[in-house]
């Protein structure tokens, strides 16, 4: 009997971008119920919250319950600004906000403690901020992996581990495809988390607007490392939502974003999306002046 030919490793890769991690919770349900999984995880930034959920328990029900807890989330879980913390920052700290109650959020959560034990394998992103190099984790403590993965440096304290100071993947790998790449994938789903292209002004407080430039930042930079891969890798981007308003700094819409991603995910696999790759045209920087509302 001849040997059949081994099908290429598929890894999902998410992308950061702050609140709009919730649009990729609804891309995961859509590709979860469709049966499409896969070999590997690798995330940054958010996307190593999600990818690192998902790897935990790759199913429906488990991308349900990953929804619930973002439907949960308030901004003071992930980001308790007070006074107090904005005169440490002032006076004392190298940065702005302690990452406590996102590790608790994470711990109490998440259904394994190493990365090894997830059910599928997990890779997230790290940057050593004395470098700025690229720095992997796959093994040792999940929590401890994520926290460094979404510290974005001056909101969050970098982590130490081992000879590191690690803080946000986005900075060195914004969207980390190669990093999928280097561990064997051949086949990449990437969940980017789009940006807001219909804003009319700036979004309101430094924080607002260091995730929004950073979402603008990972969106470019996508592009350019999707555009690098070789032949021989066969990339599918879920389209992000578009248009989209609000900031990555927001979680009052997150079931907004869900329902809308879920939705838009069902239309272009039911369009033929996933019989088309290395498609990069819904990745393009633009924008909507003229759109007001969104449903």
């Amino acid at each position: 009997m001849p040997n059949e030919a081994i099908p290429p490793k598929t890894a999902f890769v998410f992308a950061g971008g702050g609140s709009f991690g919730a649009i990729q919770v609804g891309m995961l349900r859509s590709l979860a119920r469709r049966g499409i999984t896969a070999d590997m995880v690798v995330g940054s930034s958010v996307g190593a919250l999600n990818g690192a959920y998902y790897a935990g328990d790759p199913t429906v029900d488990g991308v349900d319950r990953l929804a619930t807890i973002w439907r949960g989330l308030r901004r003071s879980d992930v980001f308790p600004l007070s006074l107090r913390t904005m005169l440490g920052f002032l006076y004392r700290r190298d940065f702005l906000i302690k990452s406590d109650a996102l590790y608790q959020l994470v711990e109490r959560h998440l259904a394994y403690r190493n990365l090894e034990e997830a059910t599928v394998p997990i890779h997230i992103v790290t940057t050593d901020i004395l470098s700025g190099g690229t720095v992997v984790l796959s093994k040792g403590s999940a929590a401890r992996a994520i926290i460094a993965s979404a510290a974005i440096p001056a909101a969050f304290a970098p982590v130490r581990c081992n000879d590191f100071y690690l803080a946000d993947g986005a900075v060195s790998s914004n969207t980390p495809v190669k990093i999928a790449v280097a561990r064997g994938a051949r086949r990449l789903i990437v969940l980017p988390t789009g940006y807001a292209s219909a804003l009319h002004e700036p979004p309101v407080g430094a924080v607002a607007n260091a995730l929004h430039a950073l979402t603008l930042l990972i969106a470019r930079q996508l592009v350019s490392d999707l555009e690098s891969l070789g032949d021989d890798i066969a990339f599918l981007v879920v389209p992000p939502l578009c248009p989209l308003v609000g900031s990555p700094y927001d979680f009052s819409q997150t079931s907004t974003l869900i329902e809308r991603a879920a939705k838009s995910t069902d239309a272009w696999i039911s369009k033929g999306g996933l019989e088309r790759p290395r498609a990069l045209a819904q990745l393009s920087i633009h924008k909507h002046a003229n759109q007001d509302r969104l449903p």
